[in-house]
């Protein structure tokens, strides 16, 4: 059975770009008569807001789009991700770091190979470890790739299949590159989990088959495949597309204030229009 997914992140409202992503996995899962879901990524509680969840269910259903219920929400299943890191954790897979983002900034750009290296650390010293926590340093879980690397024999069976296309028309069977993204933040004491971690128990856990998302995200992929084979779960089919972007070249994006649909909506636009705007009418 054929179980896609749109997932987005309650930090603001949806604009073009989320409209088009929706809309290709809906249609996707329609043609292939498989399931649609929808599924609420607020694991940052700083910036998600509940009226801006409210206004994607609003946004989507105005779009005809329709998904099966309950809803998952990341917040309600902390102790997923807890057990999930929890099994990383005693196989000695994770470490606690205490860099800020500028010590770690300063760590790249002081390797040989300058911000093209890929953030590597360590454990500290179990003493210093213990007085930073004593002193209640604020600290996030990273994976370590050497660990992991041992822990699997090798990356080079590591692939995935991407059916659309990467941002460099990477396509078919890939060899994952986990290693491009250095030591991944997986949690932080603060929130609890991260990112990719989160996502992969949620996509496991609802049964997805297929993940269909941006380009953006391409990379992405790599790091969680390792995280799939770590933790013994599934590799979905990929399916990334491409990005949306305005007159002037730049992609749609939130923290450029992007028109939304909501915008789009109060100035008369049908979703009929939209729709065929987007490639779907």
């Amino acid at each position: 059975m054929f179980v896609t997914r749109f997932a987005p992140s309650p930090t603001g409202y949806l604009h073009r770009g989320h409209g088009f992503s929706a809309l290709t996995a809906f249609e996707a899962a329609k043609d292939a008569g498989g399931r649609f879901l929808l599924r609420i990524e607020d694991i940052d509680r700083t910036r998600c807001r509940p009226e801006y969840e409210a206004a994607i269910h609003e946004d989507l259903a105005w779009l005809g789009l329709t998904w099966e219920t309950p809803v998952r929400r990341q917040s309600d299943h902390m102790e997923d991700y807890a057990r999930a890191l929890r099994e990383l954790a005693e196989r000695s897979l994770l470490y606690r770091c205490f860099r800020t983002r500028r010590e770690i900034a300063e760590a790249i750009e002081s390797a040989p190979h300058g911000a093209m290296e890929a953030f590597r650390g360590r454990a500290l010293p179990p003493a210093e470890e213990e007085r930073r926590l004593a002193a209640g340093e604020p600290y996030a879980w990273r994976l370590s790739l050497e660990h992991a690397e041992r822990a699997l024999g090798g990356f080079e069976a590591l692939t995935f299949q991407e059916e659309g296309r990467g941002p460099a028309g990477e396509h078919g069977l890939i060899a994952a590159r986990p290693q491009l993204g250095g030591d991944v933040v997986l949690a932080r004491k603060d929130v609890g989990v991260a990112y990719h971690l989160a996502v992969v128990v949620d996509d496991a856990g609802q049964g997805v088959t297929h993940v269909i998302r941006g380009q953006d995200l391409f990379e992405a992929a790599h790091v969680q495949r390792l995280l799939q084979a770590l933790l013994g779960l599934p590799t979905p089919i990929y399916r990334h597309h491409q990005l949306l972007a305005g007159p002037d070249g730049k992609r749609f994006a939130k923290r450029d204030r992007a028109e939304t649909l909501r915008e789009l909506r109060e100035r008369g636009m049908t979703a009929a229009q939209i729709r065929r705007e987007l490639g779907f009418g």
